[in-house]
């Protein structure tokens, strides 16, 4: 089992089978039930649910060890009052066979700009490269998302390479390898 992750400000709680699935359906109540935080107003929705979750339901529930691995979803916890999601760090799925294992964040509009994607993204950097199996952390951006870009640097990332996404250009890859 997968434990949630503590930072200064943020507890990342594992993203399970029925959270998505709660998430996927539009159960607002449900999801809020599962994480134990409040949902922002936006959330969930359409584009969420198409940016975050690539497979189906069925493929994510038939192999959640794989397409789950690491995902978390960000909940602020003020000092008093109740939780919030604010945002989400994905990888997209178990590392591969070279030990690479890719990961994505998001943070919701009205949460952005408060470094919770910084605080998330390096803890759960740190998480995945104290696998064994993991050599290093890719994540992969477009040159115009500034934002983004600073997460990246931000967390110690080094720029490897570029590849085509199929719609909109090319992405920048940057990567952190697990130290000696």
């Amino acid at each position: 089992m997968t434990l949630p992750l503590r930072t200064h400000r943020l507890l990342l709680v594992p993203m399970t089978v029925a959270l998505v699935e709660a998430v996927m359906r539009g159960r607002r109540d449900d999801a809020e039930r599962l994480v134990g935080a409040r949902m922002p107003a936006r959330w969930p929705n359409r584009e969420l649910i198409e940016r975050a979750f690539t497979a189906s339901l069925e493929a994510i529930a038939e192999k959640p060890e794989v397409r789950l691995w690491g995902d978390r979803v960000m909940i602020f916890q003020p000092p008093s009052g109740e939780g919030r999601v604010v945002g989400s760090v994905v990888f997209h799925g178990r590392p591969d066979d070279d030990g690479v294992a890719e990961i994505a964040y998001g943070v919701e509009e009205s949460s952005q700009g408060l470094g919770y994607a910084t605080e998330a993204v390096e803890a759960s950097l740190s998480w995945a490269l104290g696998h064994p199996q993991v050599q290093s952390v890719q994540a992969a951006t477009f040159a115009w998302h500034r934002p983004s870009l600073r997460v990246i640097e931000k967390v110690g990332m080094v720029h490897v390479g570029a590849r085509d996404h199929e719609t909109l250009g090319e992405l920048l890859v940057y990567e952190k390898r697990r130290t000696a």
